[in-house]
């Protein structure tokens, strides 16, 4: 056991002394703090630009319809011929020209209206224009058959059905998206740290085979604790470049922030606002439903069951990377044993995206959380929904039962693969190794 600690040391040292680790430490949430405040910083420019739209209506229906907003202006211009419109739109660099002609049925508007501008107008301009547009419509064509559209407005009834459950708690439609977007974001962040950081042990382990450095180091140590000691020192590492990385980029946010007066959260407030702008009803019961879907969550249970299945399932993993790392001599003969690795931690991605949201505590969400390749991603996700504590208990034997199991074999293929050089391994030849 004293070799496994000075090994982890060693280990944990080496990496976090290395200057292309310390350079990527610092570099990475400068870079990352950078883009979201050039982000945000454009995000605001592009906000401070007022576009003026000419309105050449025709018909004279909905000259009184438009309406300014804080980033749009509409100018009104009448009797005036539509090739002279276009080229005093073009000449004013106006952001379009909306051509109204005069019709002689209502349904007519639907196809003869058009929009001439420079380039290819924003999505959100053309869809708040075709709104406004379909609701005069809309209110002729109720008044040409007689039919009172305020009056159809107020008889209009809205069915929001309550959610309860059977033991009075209540939830709401929201529910199963608020619970599937928390697993997704553990499942997210465990596949970013194993392709990360088993990586980089795989990269190690290859390294100190070119080195020659192992033949050393084999011969006092049994592969085991050094392929432990190994997966240990890098997790490590791992997690504190990563610890670096939140600290380094919460005081760089605040720092912009303070220093440019750059909100890195323009864009989100946008949308949000943009969101209450077309339903304040309706986006109030939404802000409502998601904090209520929060605060019912299990919010202790999924952070405990979190660390568990997020350690032993990249504990699980950076065995196998290490044990891939023994049997080659470089990096790009590592591609074809990676497929077999990765496709069950995808297959969990999958099954927990498309079969949990829909049935967490059907036979193939409960199946794919047992199975210890794809437990960590898929419990997850089913935690959320209710899962009784003793299935989380065996999911969690069976998966760290199956890391114990697993750097058993990949120590056997580390002893024999670590001391082979000039040769590329097979499955085959892997397989001989594991009866040596």
């Amino acid at each position: 056991m004293n070799h496994l600690s000075l090994i982890i040391k060693r280990e944990y040292l080496n990496k976090i002394r290395n200057k292309s680790f310390i350079i990527m430490t610092f570099l990475s949430p400068i870079i990352m703090v950078a883009i979201i405040t050039l982000v945000s910083y454009l995000s605001q420019l592009n906000n401070d630009i007022v576009n003026t739209i000419e309105v050449l209506d025709e018909s004279g229906v909905f000259t009184s319809q438009f309406e300014d907003s804080e980033n749009l202006k509409f100018k009104i211009i009448n009797g005036v011929p539509l090739k002279d419109a276009k080229f005093a739109a073009e000449s004013s660099n106006n952001y379009g020209l909306l051509y109204i002609p005069k019709t002689e049925n209502i349904e007519d508007y639907s196809s003869v209206i058009t929009f001439y501008s420079e380039d290819s107008p924003s999505m959100s301009v053309m869809q708040a224009i075709e709104n406004t547009i379909e609701e005069k419509v809309n209110r002729l064509k109720l008044k040409e058959a007689g039919i009172d559209a305020n009056k159809i407005e107020e008889l209009k009834v809205t069915v929001n059905t309550n959610l309860e459950t059977f033991a009075g708690e209540k939830t709401s439609k929201l529910g199963s998206g608020v619970k599937l977007a928390f697993g997704g974001i553990a499942g997210y962040l465990l596949f970013m740290f194993i392709i990360i950081y088993g990586n980089m042990i795989m990269r190690s382990v290859i390294e100190e085979k070119t080195s020659r450095i192992i033949e050393v180091l084999i011969s006092s140590v049994k592969p085991i604790k050094l392929l432990l000691g190994k997966i240990f020192g890098t997790s490590l590492a791992g997690l504190t470049q990563f610890v670096v990385w939140i600290i380094i980029m919460i005081f760089l946010s605040t720092l912009a922030s303070s220093l440019f007066g750059i909100d890195t959260t323009a864009t989100q407030s946008q949308q949000q606002e943009l969101l209450l702008q077309n339903s304040d009803k309706g986006s109030q019961q939404l802000i409502t439903d998601v904090f209520r879907e929060i605060n019912n969550l299990p919010l202790t249970n999924l952070v405990i069951m979190f660390l568990f299945f997020f350690t032993g399932g990249y504990l699980l993993y950076s065995s196998l990377y290490a044990a891939i790392g023994a049997a080659v001599d470089n990096e790009t003969d590592t591609q074809q044993f990676m497929i077999p690795i990765l496709m069950p931690l995808i297959l969990g991605i999958y099954v927990g995206f498309f079969t949990v949201i829909e049935n967490p505590h059907g036979t193939v969400s409960q199946v794919f959380s047992y199975i210890p390749f794809t437990s960590p991603v898929v419990m997850l996700m089913r935690i959320p929904f209710g899962v009784p504590l003793w299935q989380q208990i065996l999911s969690l034997i069976i998966l760290f039962a199956t890391f114990i199991a697993t750097v058993w074999f990949a120590a056997k293929i580390y002893r024999v693969g670590i001391l082979m050089y000039g040769k590329k391994a097979s499955y085959r030849e892997i397989i001989k190794w594991l009866k040596y």
